[in-house]
């Protein structure tokens, strides 16, 4: 009943793919409802004149239908560099930190993860990369072009060697910036010359930017989203001024000279996402960062940080919290610091050989955390030559290792779960065929690499009802898979 029309808007598309694309896209979520159908068809859009002509008007169409809240995400979306790596809970975070989803703060990331969907049905972005947990996503070079004309007034992208951008930024104030810079430092973008964007809330740099003394980020008080993935020198020195961004939500910084973060950290009360991955000289996280009452998730995989600070349970509001390294001082182990943190989604937990059996790993309270969906357990073991036990005391820490997995069980909830050096003999507890269907019953996703001791499998996956993917790596001492292993 509407092929006629589809066939019209087809040719409104001149044979350009992508315009087809997101027409289809556009046309899927009106429904099959015919005068909807009608009403895209005869839209005035199509022979508006005050886009420059490279530019698409199928897109204009699509993005025209888009509610307020979405139109702002999409433009933001464009401005990402493309040299960047962006996951789904990135943008995300950006999108709640610059006020665009609105709602009540339970509802915000599932708000996001709904507009991101319609982002990709609409085909407006699109699959890129897929890493195992989160995919990247791509916007075509078209659609990014539109964003970024449409935003023209507030945002702006600049690349090195785009002399004409560059001069825009003295003689012309914007909201949103980013700058992506491929070229050697000695012939990157000055911090200085950002400057005089004073009223800036979201300001990106990846790649070369030029840092010298007495720069800073207090020509930058309006801030909200920083993101800092560069490979300059003297980045410490902007590290040191970030206290004088009051209103900051969202700071990223990916570096390879940053150690650590300024103890006054805890004086910025807004901060709700902090993320130092692949900073690999990082060390340190201040005490102060305990004051953060408002922080949704912390991310320091990659890094060196070995420990965590007393009172790290006061932040009640982590959503997400990736690269925990597990610590023990005494009677004291950093996993209790985990037990009242009951809004965790994300939870990423290494170095688990550092835990005794006599701290406790259950005051972590895992299988109390209603909400949590991903769950990654990361641990090694030095105790082996050539992949052979080394002595009785490798045994022990064997016997240690599955007590402390054992207390480690996670909720009903779990959707996906990755176990990462693992080197007790029998997998823990609740991973045995009598608790696997409780234990993880909603599992989706499991993924399991170098279990170097362990000789069994659990028999009866089939049990889990949902698990779509099931991935085993390096686990020599399995010889043999079973029928038992797909059997109740």
């Amino acid at each position: 009943l509407l092929t006629d029309i589809g066939l019209q808007v087809v040719a409104k598309c001149d044979g350009l793919p992508l315009a087809v694309k997101v027409m289809g896209g556009l046309l899927r979520q009106k429904g099959k409802h015919r005068h909807d159908w009608e009403m895209v068809l005869n839209d005035s859009i199509w022979s508006a004149s005050e886009m420059p002509e490279e530019l698409n008007y199928a897109v204009y169409l699509s993005y025209e239908d888009l509610p307020p809240c979405i139109k702002q995400c999409f433009l933001q979306y464009s401005l990402l560099p493309k040299g960047g790596s962006f996951s789904r809970a990135d943008i995300i975070g950006m999108w709640i930190s610059e006020g665009f989803i609105h709602g009540s703060s339970d509802d915000l990331e599932e708000l996001g993860i709904k507009y991101y969907i319609e982002l990709i049905l609409r085909n407006l972005i699109e699959p890129g990369i897929q890493y195992i947990d989160d995919p990247v996503l791509n916007m075509h070079d078209v659609v990014s072009s539109f964003a970024q004309f449409s935003a023209r007034d507030e945002a702006v992208a600049v690349q090195s060697g785009e002399n004409g951008n560059i001069s825009k930024l003295t003689a012309q104030k914007f909201l949103h910036l980013s700058v992506e810079s491929k070229v050697s430092e000695s012939e990157g973008l000055d911090w200085s010359s950002l400057e005089a964007q004073k009223a800036l809330r979201t300001l990106i740099c990846v790649g070369h930017v030029n840092i010298k003394p007495g720069d800073s980020l207090v020509d930058f008080p309006c801030l909200r989203t920083l993101i800092l993935h560069i490979y300059s020198a003297n980045v410490a020195l902007l590290v040191e001024s970030l206290h004088e961004l009051k209103h900051l939500r969202y700071l990223s910084i990916r570096n390879y000279d940053i150690s650590c973060l300024p103890e006054n950290i805890g004086k910025m009360k807004f901060l709700q996402y902090i993320s130092v991955g692949g900073c690999q000289q990082f060390v340190e996280l201040a005490h102060s960062i305990v004051n953060l009452g408002k922080l949704w998730s912390l991310d320091f995989r990659g890094t060196r940080i070995n420990g965590i600070p007393r009172g790290f349970c006061a932040l009640k509001n982590l959503r997400r919290l990736r690269g925990f390294p597990v610590q023990v001082d005494g009677d004291w182990c950093s996993l209790e610091e985990l037990g009242p943190l009951c809004q965790l989604r994300d939870l990423y937990l290494s170095g688990l050989q550092n835990a005794s059996a006599t701290s406790s790993a259950s005051k972590a309270r895992l299988s109390e955390k209603a909400h949590l969906t991903n769950l990654y357990l990361q641990c090694s073991s030095v105790l082996w030559v050539d992949g052979l036990i080394k002595d009785e005391e490798g045994v022990s820490e064997q016997r240690q290792i599955k007590e402390v997995f054992d207390g480690l069980c996670p909720p009903p909830s779990l959707d996906y779960l990755s176990m990462s050096g693992y080197f007790g003999r029998q997998l823990p507890r609740w991973m045995t065929s009598t608790l696997l269907e409780s234990s993880l019953r909603c599992l989706r996703t499991l993924w399991m690499e170098d279990l170097t001791y362990c000789t069994q499998l659990p028999a009866g996956f089939c049990q889990l009802p949902y698990l779509e993917e099931l991935e085993i790596q390096r686990a020599p001492s399995i010889k043999r898979v079973g029928p038992e292993f797909l059997q109740p």
